[in-house]
């Protein structure tokens, strides 16, 4: 088991720790208030596990074998966001952010050279135009056709939560793994 205490003192995170996760609504609230909250509590709570970290730590690979690293996370969701909600829901061209991406490979997650300021930067504002993309749309029965298949906001909001939720998991497991924090 490799150790994994720093040599040398630990520079402060490009994510500092937000203060808390917006909480969502618990009752009462409207479907698509439910969807949206939901969706931003997920990706709270990516930068919470990531918060409080040194660059080298962001990107270790502490689950061996896998190639996970909670900055490959933040990079692959950036990914994740502007495909669904530039390139699918608002039908922009946009390529992917990282350069040397192909078809099935998973350039987000090489994460060697990676700035970690550079990613959370990216992130950052791709989860804004996503919500942007939300805000314009007038209705989670919008669809759009997308290379032959047919998707509606409702379905992207799902997905987005599922596919946060899963990584958060991940995130969990590569926190513990790095500095032993775990849950919430």
């Amino acid at each position: 088991m490799p150790d994994h205490t720093p040599a040398t003192a630990p520079q402060p995170s490009p994510t500092p720790r937000p203060p808390h996760r917006t909480e969502p609504p618990r009752a009462a609230a409207g479907e698509r208030a439910s969807l949206t909250a939901f969706l931003q509590y997920q990706r709270e709570t990516l930068a919470m596990k990531c918060a409080g970290l040194t660059a080298e730590q962001l990107k270790e690979r502490a689950v061996p074998p896998s190639d996970m690293s909670l900055l490959g996370l933040v990079r692959h969701l950036a990914e994740v966001e502007r495909s669904w909600f530039r390139n699918v829901l608002n039908g922009e061209a946009q390529q992917a952010n990282w350069s040397g991406r192909v078809p099935g490979e998973h350039a987000d997650f090489d994460v060697a050279d990676a700035d970690p300021d550079e990613a959370f930067e990216v992130w950052h504002a791709e989860c804004a135009r996503s919500r942007a993309v939300v805000e314009a749309l007038d209705s989670l029965d919008t669809t759009v056709d997308f290379r032959g298949d047919t998707y509606s906001l409702r379905y992207v909001l799902t997905h987005m939560i599922e596919e946060y939720a899963r990584h958060n998991g991940h995130a969990d497991l590569l926190r513990e793994r790095i500095d032993g924090v775990t849950g919430e």
